[in-house]
């Protein structure tokens, strides 16, 4: 037996203080991994994508925001924002503030200290959430997700937010508003106990950034009227390299939901492959049909809202569930985004530079609606912590879970509108909100003194007339029809 261990690696030798009874290599292996797959969504993908979405004049802000985000939601969390959102009950909704930098705290085995259950009788029904792994990981794992939210939130903004007002939304919002859902719903809050189904963020991390999103546009206010007319993206390949990140790092991201390397896991990370391809299909489709040609930018909201869709219910719905979501995703948010936007006046007051409250509030509200009917048993069981939730599809408890899933979306759309508000009100008691016209036609350079490339115009077509030169030969300048989506979320009214 001597001879063996010796012949073992160092690092799996037992009884070293590395390697505790309670680590599994596995899980802790995996976790690590689908925190990484998260981070690689926002960096570089987000990055890439926002950057190359937009008019070519804010290509460096719009990469800076979502950069800013990242970094600074890393060091509040730490600070603060983990403990709030995971630690020990302050209120019903939140938890209590404290860092999470301690030697001790992060090489402990991970524990979300407020996921107790108790019954009635004040008699322990489910004990505390502990992942085999030290907090380390599960704190870092959290983290990918509140900065994901974030930089998801700015996708509202994009092109007239003044940059020093976000550095101060950023700290305040994720403060405020992110870790009162994250609580609520993930670290044992209230709708947590009650037993809401949110598997990996449709209301913690969809609704949230759509809703508030939304609400800071509205205060914010609108970009240029020639940037609103006329947005179209610096560099669509570009794009999709941003969007094809955002889709793959998604296995991380509902893979990791369950904290383990378990067989929900696997099923998570297929269901979540299966209703994105769906949506983009159907999307695709649609843009056929009513347009005369598939759109790329279309086939990638298409996919970020099949995403989005599944992602509250990615572990427990069975396969099939996850094409009648991937159906509805990509045809319910298609319907708001391209029809119902230009009949809204609201929706035409509020300037969503990339139609978030769509493709994020629409698809993740609609994804919790519909964990509420196709929730599977079995699978609830191999995760959530109460026994016997299910859909309403199959009967018993299942109505009541819808009616918990209605009422859950309507606080976390309430807290955010209210938080919002009062964030971007405070702040702009302190400075504008909004970039200055001026400042506005000019974009990067004026704000960063920096421009993404060296190349004349603003992504507009090359016409010789315009600039300087004549057509001396015989063939005429292409002149092509505008795609519904270079506005963003714009789109056109189509009567049906």
């Amino acid at each position: 037996m001597a001879a063996a261990a010796a012949a073992l690696p160092t690092a799996y030798m037992p009884h070293l203080p590395a390697v505790p009874k309670w680590l599994n290599n596995g899980d802790n292996a995996w976790q690590m991994t689908a925190s990484t797959l998260v981070g690689i969504q926002s960096m570089p993908g987000l990055v890439i994508l926002y950057a190359s979405i937009v008019k070519k004049k804010w290509a460096v802000n719009s990469a800076f925001m979502a950069l800013y985000a990242f970094a600074a939601v890393l060091i509040l969390w730490v600070l603060v924002g983990y403990r709030l959102a995971f630690g020990d009950r302050l209120l019903p909704m939140w938890g209590k503030a404290a860092p999470a930098l301690g030697q001790k705290y992060l090489i402990r085995q991970a524990r979300m200290p407020s996921t107790a259950r108790y019954r009635d009788d004040g008699s322990l029904e489910t004990p505390a959430h502990e992942p085999f792994y030290p907090m380390a990981t599960l704190v870092y794992f959290e983290f990918q997700f509140a900065a994901i939210t974030m930089i998801l939130l700015a996708g509202s903004v994009l092109g007239r937010m003044n940059i020093r007002a976000w550095m101060a939304f950023v700290p305040l919002w994720l403060i405020f508003s992110y870790t009162v859902g994250a609580f609520s719903l993930w670290g044992g809050g209230f709708l947590y106990q009650w037993g809401v189904i949110d598997f990996s963020g449709g209301y913690v991390i969809h609704l949230s950034s759509g809703i508030a999103g939304f609400t800071a546009a509205y205060w914010v206010g609108p970009r240029l009227k020639s940037d609103r007319e006329r947005f179209s993206p610096n560099n669509v390949l570009l794009m999709l390299a941003g969007a094809g990140l955002l889709w793959m790092g998604w296995s991380g991201f509902n893979g990791g939901a369950p904290l383990a390397a378990h067989i929900d896991a696997s099923v998570a990370v297929l269901n979540t492959n299966i209703c994105a391809a769906t949506s983009l299909l159907i999307w695709t489709t649609l843009d056929v049909a009513f347009f005369g040609k598939p759109s790329v930018i279309g086939a990638v909201q298409g996919m970020m809202t099949g995403l989005a869709c599944i992602t509250p219910g990615a572990g427990v719905v069975e396969s099939w569930a996850a094409i009648v979501m991937g159906m509805l995703s990509g045809s319910i948010p298609w319907f708001s985004m391209m029809i119902l936007h230009k009949k809204s006046s609201l929706f035409q007051k509020v300037d969503d530079t990339l139609g978030v409250f769509h493709t994020h509030a629409v698809a993740g509200l609609l994804g919790g609606l519909l964990t509420g009917l196709l929730a599977e048993p079995d699978l609830c069981d191999l995760v959530l912590p109460i026994p016997n939730l299910r859909g309403a599809f199959y009967g018993g408890s299942g109505r009541v879970q819808f009616l918990k899933q209605i009422v859950a979306a309507l606080f976390v759309i309430g807290w955010n509108i209210l938080s919002t508000t009062v964030i971007c009100l405070v702040i702009k008691l302190v400075m504008p909100l909004r970039i200055p016209d001026e400042q506005l036609m000019i974009g990067d350079d004026a704000v960063h003194g920096e421009e993404a490339y060296a190349l004349w115009g603003d992504g507009e077509r090359y016409e010789p007339t315009r600039h300087g030169r004549t057509n001396t030969s015989s063939h005429p300048v292409e002149i092509t029809a505008p795609s519904p989506y270079v506005n963003g979320s714009r789109g056109v009214t189509i009567n049906l």
